[in-house]
């Protein structure tokens, strides 16, 4: 059911936590199934220096937001507002189709987090231009 690397970033997530003082902080939920995702960002010159997550979920909710993580550390913030969710499932090798549309929000609460670090450093002008690929992120609320 579930590829050998969705069961190792369940087993052995990566950067699991909280960002003390975080830059950005994205949250996101699926009233379907319970799934609810954290993500916060720590930024330095625009890029993403450090990320964690904490996720209420499946084992394939903590492996996308464990992934979606290993995915942006390091980035740009352009650069990791264009990974999708569907980009993260296919860095895992796949997921059940049944888990597709609720345990694959971690780039959604990835998108939050960079626009309410832009909000936040008084930005918002360039939230539509950075997450162009992804316009229902802000219109979204995060915490």
């Amino acid at each position: 059911m579930y590829t050998d690397l969705v069961m190792d970033h369940f087993s052995n997530p990566r950067n699991v936590g909280e960002i003390e003082d975080a830059d950005g902080v994205g949250q996101i939920g699926n009233p379907v199934c319970g799934d609810v995702m954290r993500i916060s960002i720590d930024v330095q010159d625009d890029r993403i220096a450090d990320v964690k997550f904490k996720t209420f979920g499946c084992g394939a909710a903590v492996a996308t937001s464990s992934m979606v993580t290993e995915m942006v550390k390091g980035k740009t913030l352009a650069d990791a507002a264009e990974i999708s969710n569907k980009a993260v499932a296919e860095a895992l090798g796949g997921l059940p189709p049944n888990k597709m549309h609720c345990s694959n929000l971690a780039a959604d609460a990835l998108h939050l987090a960079i626009q309410d670090y832009l909000e936040k450093a008084g930005r918002e002008a360039e939230v539509p231009q950075i997450l162009k690929a992804f316009p229902k992120a802000h219109e979204h609320s995060s915490p």
